[in-house]
């Protein structure tokens, strides 16, 4: 843990003497973790989850902080998830970690304002086609959860059938969402979750 501590902050430091301050942070690194149903899932590995989507979160997020409320303020985005809106079988872990996150934007959101420090997350869902899109469905198949298909392509045709605009988000949508919640367009939005789903949360 130590280690990991003083590696975010040399990052910082690193950040700070290369361009003179941060006033941008993107906090978008995270684990999905294994997908299992509850009764079988790893305790090891929800430990492991949290501790990176959660704590490894906020070890940014409070080391960027400091950096900000000395050069005058900034802005800051955390990736959420859909996931932790309304719950996805078989990801006890990751869903848990998402919902920290939308809870932890809210809460230092208010920290950090008088600060000059705007906080707010994204919840994304059903983004690809790609290599990880690709992969969740092959693991989902072999959960054995009734919510699933046991055949990847049957169950990634039900998914995006679910969504009310019948399609999957693009990274490209994903980062235009960023961009506008660290642009002077959002300047007086902070402590929000932009959901970019195609409305499948509403489901």
């Amino acid at each position: 843990m130590l280690f990991r501590s003083v590696a975010v902050a040399d990052a910082v430091a690193f950040a700070e003497q290369s361009f003179g301050k941060i006033t941008h942070l993107w906090n978008n690194a995270g684990y999905q973790g294994a997908m299992k149903m509850t009764h079988e899932y790893p305790i090891d590995d929800f430990k492991l989850v949290q501790d990176v989507n959660v704590t490894g979160n906020f070890r940014v997020l409070q080391a960027v902080a400091r950096s900000m409320m000395k050069s005058g303020g900034g802005v800051m985005v955390n990736t959420a998830s859909v996931a932790g809106l309304r719950g996805s079988p078989t990801m006890p872990a990751y869903v848990a970690s998402k919902a920290a996150t939308i809870g932890l934007t809210m809460s230092v959101a208010k920290d950090l304002a008088p600060h000059n420090i705007r906080v707010n997350a994204i919840s994304p869902a059903l983004i690809g086609p790609g290599f990880m899109w690709d992969r969740q469905n092959e693991l989902q198949a072999k959960t054995g959860s009734p919510y699933y298909s046991s055949d990847p392509e049957t169950l990634a045709k039900n998914k995006v059938g679910s969504v009310p605009m019948k399609r999957l988000g693009s990274i490209d949508e994903v980062i235009h969402g960023v961009a506008f919640l660290m642009s002077e367009d959002s300047s007086y939005i902070t402590g929000t979750n932009l959901i970019i789903d195609g409305g499948f949360q509403m489901r």
